[in-house]
């Protein structure tokens, strides 16, 4: 199956980002995928941080939900759809959540981001605490789907390799990593550490990001990518608003897996 990473540079205006993901979802869809990858916030990148909270849905209710779905089925494509908020015990915290849907625009799964980015970026003045308003999920959270297994995460679980490794155990052969990297960060480490995750779990990674500047002032790195089980860059867009797509074999990972046996190797 072919699939598509979606790179976008959302706002505030969550009408507006819809219509953009909407225009790159059908651009996806008439280049053949049928699956594509959302970004991290794609409908909101709000200039507060707690301005998510106005714009969190309940599961299976709501405006942005709604859209999903009904995308799905207008484009015939499954949605891996990066993150948005969902309400939390917190009423002033949103989880992170990421849902899938079918082809149909029904839901399959739902992740919440277990790892929020809560970090001072060392020699910069530079800093972010999302846990000021965003809520921690805790569980792991994979899909069956055309292209196998898909073990899903969201942007700064990129740094925790443990979590990969236990996705790997729950079957998934495919990780998707929809950001909002950075640019500081992203530079330094964002091809190098998808490439890790790919090659340590000879798995596919799918990483649509987030680029340039937004209304809080904070810069994201873009450079969406599509990575292959032995770590070669299938794809990678370095900015604008686009798609980029490749091929995915849904047997390659366990063929690998069977010639190249580093995860039956484990001796810890």
């Amino acid at each position: 199956m072919r699939v598509a990473a979606i790179q976008m540079n959302s706002g505030p205006n969550v009408d507006a980002n819809l219509r953009l993901a909407d225009s790159l979802l059908g651009s996806a869809a008439t280049d053949g995928c049928g699956l594509a990858v959302l970004p991290e916030n794609f409908a909101l990148m709000p200039e507060r941080s707690r301005d998510k909270a106005m714009h969190a849905e309940a599961p299976g209710v709501g405006p942005i939900q709604e859209f999903l779905a009904d995308a799905a089925r207008r484009h015939e494509l499954w949605i891996v759809a990066g993150s948005m908020p969902f309400v939390s015990p917190d009423a002033e915290r949103v989880y992170g959540a990421c849902p899938v849907f079918d082809a149909h625009g029904r839901q399959r799964a739902c992740y919440r981001k277990i790892h929020l980015f809560d970090v001072k970026l060392p020699d910069r003045d530079e800093s972010y605490r999302e846990s000021h308003s965003m809520y921690p999920g805790e569980e792991l959270v994979t899909v069956e789907t055309p292209i196998g297994i898909i073990g899903l995460s969201i942007c700064y679980d990129l740094r925790f390799p443990e979590m990969y490794r236990r996705l790997v155990e729950d079957g998934a052969s495919v990780f998707t990593v929809p950001a909002a990297f950075t640019a500081v960060t992203g530079k330094a480490h964002w091809h190098v550490l998808l490439r890790a995750r790919a090659i340590e779990n000879l798995a596919y990674v799918i990483a649509p990001g987030q680029y340039g500047l937004h209304p809080d002032n904070r810069a994201t790195f873009g450079h969406s990518l599509i990575i292959d089980p032995w770590g070669q860059i299938l794809t990678e867009a370095a900015d604008g608003d686009c798609h980029i797509a490749a091929d995915v074999d849904a047997e390659l990972p366990h063929r690998l897996r069977g010639e190249f046996p580093a995860l039956a190797n484990r001796r810890l």
